[in-house]
């Protein structure tokens, strides 16, 4: 059984010395013809146009779909780079900021590293020209560039300083895998890209986790473009009521395909986390989760590529990416620009609602504390009006105050009269969800627990 996408179908051919004019004419002519027959073969949706006459090969290409283009050696090359978050720069993450670009993070080792930049720093200036405004795409094409070429980058510092250094540009690859045990033993693995080493790396992070005391897990995979099919496939083996990877449409054939077995599974309450940007791999694996039952989804719907694209090396080189087949999963519920829709629908983040999901679970006998209007939320603390009935149990029982996403917030909780007062040590952030929960006394006769979510109204 073949699998084209994200697999390289060769066609073997020779590099050619520098061309003329005419041969470079003519070379580009034995391309198209070679395109023309790769399309008619394998391409799968509506060719706008007329391909039998067309001339150039961006001819060709603006007749296809969006997914199919053309690749040469070196942009199939950096496009490679990309799937494995690999590329030539600085070696720094960064999100924009209104005062210009925030480095979230400073990778060890990059040139960044080297010139001593650190998280927190806001870059303001780009070989003395200001990106204020700019967005990270215009920033990242600025700050990426050949290998052992230097940028010079302008920075204002926590302490509102400024410094300008000369910074020597890397090869360097992102972490594709981050992993975390948050409150409540709930293991967090993040996963940017379907890298060709994504499933070992998310397997790697699962061990350690449960070795650390994970119970329950959640899996990221917001802003995750996709990648290779076959991690995919290796990825879907991980959970065990997981059996089909997919199904997959060609232009002559069909096929269903079975997830890689996998020695080490996820347990079947894990949680999954997509966005309007998760796609292409990542809703194929999301997708035959839901359908199996495999996982909960969280979020809110998908990107909605369900094309796949299979890599054609051209004889110079050169490489024709081109959709190839339709996915789905084992439902056979259309995703190509629909998407797949999650379980559990969020309007804020959803790392919040799965966290408090997975740790509200651990304690099945607890009830959701009825506070309505009589709480106030405020950064500073918290306080909640009770009934009588109440007053007595939480007075002498054990408060946590979660951060969701995180762990325990350090507090100090009393009771004044009928009102329960918790007080962080630090300000609480309002762009944090949290949980409350409220074990019971146990000296006391009824011993019931309670449990709430708590969210800064806008």
């Amino acid at each position: 059984m073949k699998k084209l996408i994200w697999s390289f179908v060769f066609i073997l051919g020779f590099f050619l010395l520098p061309l003329t004019s005419t041969q470079a004419a003519s070379q580009e002519q034995s391309l198209v013809r070679e395109i023309k027959e790769i399309i008619q073969n394998t391409y799968v949706g509506t060719i706008n146009g007329n391909l039998e006459k067309a001339t150039s090969i961006a001819e060709i290409i603006d007749m296809l779909d969006p997914y199919s283009t053309y690749f040469t050696k070196q942009e199939f090359e950096d496009y490679m780079n990309s799937i494995n978050l690999s590329t030539i720069g600085i070696g720094v993450v960064i999100e924009e900021h209104e005062d210009g670009i925030h480095i979230l993070q400073v990778l060890e080792g990059s040139g960044a590293f080297d010139a001593g930049l650190q998280a927190g720093d806001i870059i303001i200036a780009i070989n003395g020209e200001s990106i204020i405004g700019r967005s990270t795409q215009e920033t990242s094409s600025l700050l990426t560039g050949h290998e052992g070429s230097q940028v010079k980058v302008t920075l204002k510092h926590r302490n509102e300083t400024t410094t300008t250094k000369t910074i020597t540009r890397k090869k360097f690859t992102l972490p594709n895998v981050q992993s975390e045990l948050l409150f409540g033993h709930v293991g967090y693995i993040s996963l940017a890209s379907f890298s060709e080493d994504g499933a070992q790396l998310v397997k790697k992070a699962l061990i350690d986790l449960k070795k650390s005391g994970a119970k329950s897990f959640i899996l990221d995979l917001q802003n995750n473009g996709g990648g290779y099919v076959t991690t995919a496939e290796e990825l879907t083996g991980l959970f065990p009521a997981a059996k089909v990877a997919y199904l997959l449409e060609e232009a002559h054939s069909s096929y269903t395909i079975p997830a890689v077995k996998q020695n080490t599974k996820f347990p079947v309450n894990t949680r999954i986390l997509v966005n309007r940007y998760s796609a292409s791999a990542s809703e194929m694996l999301s997708a035959s989760l839901k359908d199996q039952k495999a996982a909960i989804l969280y979020g809110e719907t998908t990107y909605g590529k369900g094309a796949m694209q299979g890599f054609y090396m051209l004889h110079d080189g050169s490489y024709l990416k081109l959709t190839v087949g339709k996915f789905t999963g084992p439902l056979q519920q259309t995703i190509h620009e629909v998407g797949v829709k999650p379980n559990i629908q969020t309007t804020s983040a959803p790392i919040f609602q799965a966290h408090f999901d997975a740790i509200k679970e651990q304690y099945p006998k607890y009830k959701k504390l009825l506070i309505g209007k009589n709480a106030v939320i405020q950064t500073e603390k918290l306080t909640v009006k009770l009934p009588p009935t109440l007053i007595s149990q939480i007075d002498k029982g054990h408060i946590q105050l979660i951060a969701l996403g995180a762990d325990e917030v350090v507090a100090t909780t009393k009771v004044e009269g009928q009102t329960l007062i918790v007080t962080p040590t630090s300000p609480l952030s309002l762009n944090q969800e949290y949980m409350l929960l409220i074990h019971p006394n146990k000296q006391s006769k009824v011993q019931k627990g309670y449990y709430q979510h708590i969210k800064f109204e806008n």
